[in-house]
């Protein structure tokens, strides 16, 4: 197809991101074209678009994006989508890289010939307000009460490079984290949004979760939701050090290292490649 722009749609465990190389194409991305190819039904459909591979700090990095065309600094999902496709298409030959994102590096190991299994690095979370943020005093956000829609929830706030809340209940729902989300996400208290995990605990290694995203809404899998879950579960006695977080997209592993340090093994894989006029976006 002349003049068209190709992608590549990889998953993450159901969370589906777009991979716009500028090498290969020369569009240049702004909000509104990102949420129009990732509006389903009328779009190409996915809950991002991955921008690489760029130079970032003049390492070799990925802008990711929300499906809103919002900029997020991490993804965990994103990072590993984007790592099987530089894999792909022989930008790395090793099994370790890093790749450079907004929110810093993130180490990176391919556990499998087939590049379709991913242990990354991301780093450690922080519980600290002005860290995440949210208002009100320095503290550390843990087990606190928060209002949405009228409702008192007890909350658990940290980053691991992009804000979370975590609330435990007894029972979890896609109903649950769609009727809740949109107030989380848009709270007061939260100045540069706030993604909602809802969280279930099964036992010492396992959890439940539903998400939702800011900038992308409801999601069946999130690699640094499932991150922000563990730790806090970990925090709160509720759970080992090594966690399974179960999704409706399937299961992220949860590893809690003596330093706290998280690292976190899932899987992804090649969805199509797709093509799209330039007229699309006029």
């Amino acid at each position: 197809m002349e003049n068209s722009i190709t992608m590549i749609k990889y998953q993450g465990l159901g969370n589906d991101y777009l991979v716009l190389d500028p090498n290969k194409n020369r569009v240049q991305l702004q909000g509104k074209k990102i949420a129009l190819l990732c509006q389903r039904g009328f779009g190409l459909g996915a809950d991002g678009v991955l921008y690489g591979p760029v130079e970032i700090n003049g390492k070799m990095g990925v802008h990711i994006y929300n499906s809103d065309g919002s900029e997020a600094a991490i993804s965990g999902n994103g990072v590993r989508i984007f790592a099987k496709y530089l894999i792909d298409h022989e930008y790395v030959k090793e099994q370790k890289f890093s790749i450079e994102t907004l929110s810093g590096p993130v180490e990176v190991e391919c556990l499998n010939s087939r590049a379709t299994e991913f242990r990354v690095n991301m780093g450690k979370a922080s519980f600290i307000s002005r860290e995440i943020p949210v208002t009100g005093e320095v503290r550390e956000v843990i087990n606190e009460t928060f209002t949405f829609n009228k409702k008192d929830y007890k909350a658990t706030c940290l980053t691991v490079g992009n804000p979370h809340c975590i609330i435990f209940m007894d029972e979890v729902s896609p109903e649950i984290a769609k009727d809740l989300g949109p107030y989380v996400e848009n709270a007061d208290e939260f100045p540069e949004r706030m993604n909602l995990q809802i969280c279930r605990r099964i036992d010492s290694g396992n959890l439940d979760i539903e998400i939702w995203e800011r900038g992308s809404g409801y999601t069946k899998a999130s690699g640094t939701g499932s991150c922000a879950a563990a730790v806090a579960a970990y925090r709160l006695g509720l759970t080992e050090s090594r966690i399974n977080v179960n999704q409706p997209g399937g299961i992220i592993q949860i590893d809690i290292k003596d330093d706290d340090t998280i690292y976190m093994t899932g899987s992804v894989g090649y969805v199509a490649d797709m093509s799209v006029a330039e007229s699309f976006f006029s």
